[in-house]
């Protein structure tokens, strides 16, 4: 099908280009910027005066659930909930079951998506069998069925030497590793960072070492081993420091950071409401304000959603009984869009974070808003508003900022050049 996007303001971050201008798409890609080509005759024409047009969004972790836990999420359901926040590639972490460690499970992953047809999906595959962390999985198996990159979440290696050795094959086959750093025994047991709201609550914290300790170390095996590293959901202000000084010795080192940490902070928790209850845990503000200077700076290249969806029951329970995580991919970039409203990013720089910054650090097709390329986009209004739940998609029903009124709307959402979300009739 044939599109004409007429009147938007076309932002694509990764070249500075930032123009009101028209859009054409033919055979899934942008084919002209501007005036249409000669002879070319649109199906349909979107009037976008008011509207922004960007690259579709990349988010780096949407836990989709499936296979093997189908109450809290399926691929169809998960995948839908994130067009319907601007997203057109997100990669799903290995956390299935069975564990997403071979190439059968990928593969499966990868049909059913593709079967969805909601967004692109980009597998992530295990580091070791099981994420056990104890014997290495078969990486360039599962590199060959669509894994774009490898890691063992917060489940630890139980040996740093296997780790070590893990790492050095991943870099002779020059393959991504993703670290989630937390040390397993200074976080053992906690469940909300280790300060005054932890204390006053009576929860058993996790201290800020947990995340700097076992970065120190990772960061050092990088060096040692030369693999490709991205280090994911950082949350605390020592944390950037570290990244920052790893990237300023040329490591080829990138970093993202969950969106709900540019928001908020343990005190949240104050209420002990459990959809505040998260893995890694929310830090002060003294750690979200340093996050939000690394994202504006460059230092965290990547915002993703970290959506991590649970049935109703999974949260029911006391604090300290509840499974960690939210269900946030839905509400993407309205959320993210309250950075710009605040004046803590521009709308350029804020798109980048989004789009062409985690394509970038885990080098996916994907990103990029130019003639040729795949006409992956996202169209939204940013005068409009979203009103969190109206209408929801996900099966993660855990998401804290539900009636909230958030700035900003996704109108549609390509992949490919067709819409695979809107909110406007056709």
């Amino acid at each position: 099908m044939k599109f004409s996007i007429l009147g938007a303001r076309v932002i694509n971050p990764n070249s500075g280009f930032d123009q009101i201008i028209d859009l054409h798409l033919d055979a899934g890609n942008v084919l002209a910027i501007g005036e249409a080509p000669a002879g070319f005759v649109a199906s349909q024409s979107i009037d976008a005066r008011g509207l922004v047009v960007a690259p579709g969004l990349v988010d780096l972790n949407v836990a989709l659930r499936e296979p093997g836990y189908s109450r809290k999420g399926t691929i169809a359901s998960e995948t839908r909930a994130a067009a319907a926040g601007g997203v057109t590639s997100l990669c799903c972490p290995p956390r299935t079951r069975p564990v997403l460690d071979t190439s059968a499970v990928a593969e499966l992953i990868l049909d059913r998506a593709k079967e969805a047809g909601h967004t692109k999906v980009f597998p992530v595959g295990a580091l070791s069998k099981g994420l056990e962390g104890e014997e290495l999985a078969e990486l360039v198996a599962l590199r060959d069925a669509g894994c774009v990159a490898f890691g063992n979440g917060l489940l630890t290696f139980s040996n740093t030497r296997t780790l070590c050795r893990a790492l050095e094959y991943a870099a002779t086959f020059d393959l991504t590793v993703i670290f989630h750093s937390q040390d397993r025994d200074l976080a053992d047991g906690g469940l909300a960072h280790d300060g005054p709201t932890a204390s006053f609550l009576g929860l058993p914290g996790i201290p800020e070492t947990a995340e700097t300790v076992a970065l120190a170390r990772d960061l050092l095996l990088v060096e040692q081993s030369g693999v490709r590293a991205h280090f994911s959901q950082l949350t605390s202000a020592r944390g950037v420091e570290l990244i920052a000084a790893a990237q300023q010795r040329g490591l080829p080192v990138t970093a993202d950071v969950a969106l709900y940490q540019l928001i908020l902070t343990d005190e949240a928790l104050i209420d002990f409401s459990s959809l505040y209850h998260v893995q890694p845990p929310l830090r002060t503000r003294t750690d979200r304000d340093a996050l939000r200077e690394a994202v504006r700076s460059g230092v965290i290249q990547a915002i993703s959603s970290h959506h991590q969806p649970h049935e109703r029951d999974a949260k029911l329970a006391p604090f300290g009984a509840t499974e960690p995580g939210i269900s946030s991919v839905e509400v993407l970039l309205p959320l993210a869009l309250t950075l710009v409203h605040d004046e803590l990013l521009d709308l350029p720089t804020l798109l980048a974070r989004l789009s062409s910054g985690p394509a970038a650090a885990l080098r996916l097709p994907a990103g990029e808003l130019a003639v040729g390329a795949p006409a992956d986009l996202v169209v939204f209004d940013p005068q409009a508003s979203t009103v969190v739940g109206e209408q929801w998609r996900s099966k993660g029903e855990n998401c804290p900022f539900m009636g909230h009124c958030l700035p900003g709307s996704v109108r549609y959402t390509f992949v490919d050049g067709r819409i695979s979300f809107t909110t406007s009739p056709l």
